[in-house]
């Protein structure tokens, strides 16, 4: 394969990465099972957080597993395509995660282009990545969203500790320096699409959830 063919498939790849990681699917399943518009329910985004406030529990899981899927699949396509180059998996997962973030397909359906947090796609991607880090970052996501009773705060927590575990390994284990570059561009994304609950936050009016959600009612 030439410079030139590897560079055009490295390039679909990582679109292919947007426009899966694009694909809104809290708005399909709210849709689907709740017929109502999840852009209009509390946050308006379509993470499982406001998928769970919009249809419950098990609504916002299967969003969140869905969103999770995205970020996996998107790094297994690249790695499938390309199987000896890092950077087109590094690059598509980042892809899936500002996809989710920004989605096109979410803008064509109601002229809203901000669709979530990242943090579903992220953790898909970093699994792929290093499988064991789910073993990290769960608990640690669920404290902060059931017992802190922030998602922002969960999204920003999970994001620093997939950074923080891919480059211990690619300095410590002789993991491929470029994982640690994946964690940093989604910490990057995450934190950036954040920007209006950080500030919330820093003034006590972040919405609150898990134990403690009736709080903000």
């Amino acid at each position: 394969m030439s410079g030139l063919e590897t560079l055009l498939i490295s390039g679909l790849i990582i679109l292919i990465g947007y426009v899966i990681g694009s694909i809104p699917m809290g708005f399909i399943v709210i849709k689907l099972f709740k017929r109502q518009d999840i852009t209009q329910v509390g946050s308006g985004r379509t993470g499982g957080t406001n998928a769970a406030r919009a249809g419950g529990l098990w609504l916002g899981a299967l969003t969140g597993l869905l969103d999770f899927l995205k970020g996996f699949a998107a790094i297994w396509i690249a790695r499938i395509w390309l199987p000896d180059l890092i950077w087109p998996q590094v690059l598509a997962g980042a892809a899936a995660v500002f996809g989710h973030n920004w989605s096109i397909w979410l803008f064509l359906l109601t002229k809203r282009l901000n669709a979530g947090a990242g943090t579903g796609p992220n953790l898909g991607g970093a699994m792929a990545i290093w499988p064991p880090v789910i073993l990290v970052v769960i608990p640690i996501l669920l404290f902060f969203l059931f017992i802190v009773g922030y998602a922002s705060l969960a999204s920003i927590a999970a994001a620093l500790i997939i950074v923080a575990v891919l480059v211990y390994r690619a300095v410590y284990i002789g993991m491929p320096w470029q994982y640690g570059i994946y964690g940093l561009l989604t910490m990057l994304i995450v934190i950036y699409a954040l920007r209006p609950n950080i500030k919330r936050l820093i003034e006590g009016t972040e919405r609150r959830v898990g134990l403690f959600a009736k709080k903000s009612l």
